[in-house]
């Protein structure tokens, strides 16, 4: 296989998330049917419709990956670059009509992940990353905060359903009191406030790779630290989230660990 072209790879991911973008503003503004899946989970024609216009740009640009997408599953074929794609992130959000909703679309290199793009078109915002060339927001570019005590941070929870019946649950809670500012902004919001340098700890413990791994990337990519909840690198069956600044996410992740 030829040497990946990263700028090549993350300009088709860029374009790829616009043509979702504008799936998602259509049926945004019309309305849609909403059927349930084998777990349960929402899905609509805007999820598959959306996934549709990704995959045939990124098999365009990059016609030796495979692509993993939340709607369609995992093409057969080269398991050395891998694109992976959730194009409606936030289903339920986006029939109920809040904005937290987006398209994430990453791409894995001989298991690392290294490009990412999270676009949250009726919120509107979206942010990119590519490893060594750092995350980027409206044209800038973007690093987390340097806090480094826990009594300045700011903490934001996402998806904690499994963590209540965790031996760490009493830590969260001992961890909301020891920071300065509890939130749960969820979704790709809390990830972008953190690339940004507006929170300082995301935590959740229910979550999709292909939620999460375009995030990873921007958060990274912004001077942070991305792993599950043991500390662990992700892999395609992650399901939990720590990520904050440096400082802030070794403090929690060894104060976790001592709790299990």
């Amino acid at each position: 296989m030829a040497e990946l072209n990263l700028p090549h790879a993350l300009a088709a991911a860029r374009e790829a998330a616009q043509a979702a973008a504008e799936v998602l503003r259509h049926y945004w503004r019309r309305g849609v049917d909403i059927e349930l899946k084998s777990d349960d989970t929402p899905v609509t024609v805007a999820d598959r419709e959306a996934e549709m216009a990704i995959r045939k740009l990124l098999q365009q640009a990059l016609p030796e990956a495979s692509i993993y997408g939340e709607e369609f599953g995992r093409d057969e074929g080269n398991p050395e670059l891998l694109w992976m794609v959730d194009p409606l992130d936030g289903t339920k959000s986006f029939v109920r009509r809040t904005p937290f909703f987006s398209t994430q679309i990453a791409l894995m290199h001989r298991g690392e992940l290294v490009l990412g793009v999270s676009s949250a078109p009726i919120y509107g915002e979206t942010m990119w990353a590519s490893a060594g060339a750092g995350s980027w927001f409206e044209g800038e570019q973007v690093h987390v905060a340097p806090t480094s005590t826990l009594a300045q941070a700011s903490l934001s929870i996402g998806n904690v359903k499994s963590l209540t019946a965790d031996a760490r649950w009493a830590e969260l809670g001992a961890l909301i009191r020891d920071t300065n500012r509890i939130r749960g902004y969820g979704d790709f919001c809390h990830y972008h406030l953190l690339a940004r340098g507006s929170l300082d700890l995301v935590l959740e413990s229910d979550v999709n790779i292909l939620d999460i791994a375009a995030l990873a990337v921007i958060v990274r990519e912004a001077g942070g630290v991305f792993t599950d909840l043991d500390g662990q690198s992700l892999t395609l069956e992650s399901r939990s989230v720590l990520a904050g600044t440096p400082a802030i996410h070794a403090a929690v992740l060894k104060r976790l660990r001592a709790a299990r």
